[in-house]
């Protein structure tokens, strides 16, 4: 690893445009995690089996395909403009989902819903690190993190409303037209990224290009993770109602509390990613947490919580410097299109690991099994990212992108 650095202060105008991507995160991450949380009550609501809601959510998936044009769009008309759209976009589509009358319904709303929150996602990313210094690119993604978190924290909260009756899981998906009052912040305030204007303003899209190599190993290591994170997502919920027999005030305390120290692997891992590196961080805490997560899943009692609590801090040390790297590889005019196809590869390894899992969890293979050898792909990845990826820490984007400077300097 490198020698330890210092983040250096940011900036007003670096300030500012943190503090506007943190609000950005609230909706994007609460329609995000909206469909995860509340699947086990629309699904019993609507008669669904786990095998049809591992289905309905490898299907919601699939709506990532809305969201690859959209991420090129953002590299011809600028971050700033689909920002907006989104903001505005993702909660509303969203709220729909609470009329729907049949669970097919549901999930078509949350297949157009999710990926415009899915692009607002990649662009806050792609803002933060155009925008920050090399020496705080993974902190400032650390700290996007936690906003997220809180998004998401939002609608774990909210939660024990699907306790109060029979279809009362549609008012938390109402809810979601909260975040239109920030949506409005962020058309009056958010600018545009430097580095976009600059390189759009002197026509390199036709003169850079994106390294195929980089992007498909950054595509396999989201497929590989992914295939165990979103199964292990959707169905913790489902296995501690079902399995540990946890009431909806049990499992949001439970998810509250193992989840929230993860804030402090965020802001450590965020700090040592800038400081010292991403590569080694990320190849040893990313396969450690899913370990740990998996240990979750074929215990009970204080072992359960413990074993999820430590999880969740491997997970979180090791987030801001793989995060970051969706970014930092790929040239300006390309680097939204490039985030978008890596996000749509750990999709579809999400689907692949939540379809196998609903088909052998629907066959009684214990959720200790299943989640063990979906675990095997963040192991992996963390192999992976050790022996493809370089290292970025301390360096310009465009000394990790040369045509940027060539083609600026034409």
């Amino acid at each position: 690893m490198s020698r330890k650095r210092q983040t250096p202060a940011l900036t007003p105008r670096q300030l500012t445009i943190l503090w506007l991507l943190a609000l950005a995160c609230l909706p994007a991450t609460y329609a995000n995690t909206l469909f995860t949380q509340t699947v086990a009550y629309a699904a019993q609501d609507f008669g669904v089996s786990e095998q049809g809601q591992g289905i309905g959510a490898a299907i919601i998936r699939w709506g990532v395909l809305i969201a690859l044009p959209l991420t090129a769009l953002a590299d011809r008309i600028g971050r700033r403009r689909l920002i907006i759209w989104c903001a505005f976009g993702a909660p509303i589509v969203t709220a729909l989902g609470g009329l729907a009358p049949t669970f097919a319904i549901l999930v078509a709303t949350q297949t157009i819903g999710r990926p415009l929150a899915l692009v607002l996602t990649i662009l806050i990313g792609i803002v933060a690190t155009e925008e920050m210094s090399s020496e705080s690119r993974a902190w400032a993604i650390s700290v996007l993190a936690l906003a997220a978190g809180l998004g998401a924290g939002i609608a774990l909260a909210a939660l024990p409303i699907a306790d109060l009756g029979a279809g009362s899981w549609r008012i938390i998906y109402a809810i979601s037209l909260v975040w239109i009052f920030l949506a409005i912040i962020l058309q009056h305030k958010m600018p545009e990224t430097s580095r976009f204007i600059e390189h759009h303003e002197k026509h390199l899209r036709s003169v850079t290009h994106i390294d195929n190599s980089r992007l498909l190993t950054q595509s396999l290591v989201a497929i590989f993770g992914n295939i165990f994170i979103a199964a292990s997502s959707v169905f913790q919920i489902r296995y501690l109602r079902d399995v540990r027999e946890y009431s909806a005030v049990m499992i949001t305390a439970f998810t509250l509390i193992t989840g929230t120290p993860a804030s402090i692997g965020l802001l450590v891992g965020g700090r040592v990613a800038d400081s010292r590196g991403r590569r080694l961080l990320s190849a040893i805490a990313f396969p450690l947490g899913a370990i740990f997560l998996t240990f979750a899943f074929s215990t009970s009692g204080k072992p359960m919580w413990l074993a999820s609590l430590t999880g969740g801090i491997c997970l979180g040390l090791a987030y801001p410097a793989m995060a970051v790297y969706r970014g930092e590889m790929f040239p300006t005019l390309h680097r939204s299109f490039a985030s978008g196809v890596i996000m749509t590869a750990s999709l579809i390894g999400g689907s692949v690991g939540l379809i196998g899992a609903g088909y052998f969890l629907n066959r009684d293979i214990s959720y200790g099994t299943v989640m063990s050898w979906l675990a095997l792909g963040p192991v992996v990845a963390g192999i992976l990212i050790y022996t493809t990826f370089p290292e970025s820490a301390h360096r310009e984007l465009e000394e990790l992108n040369p045509d940027d400077v060539i083609n600026s300097e034409n």
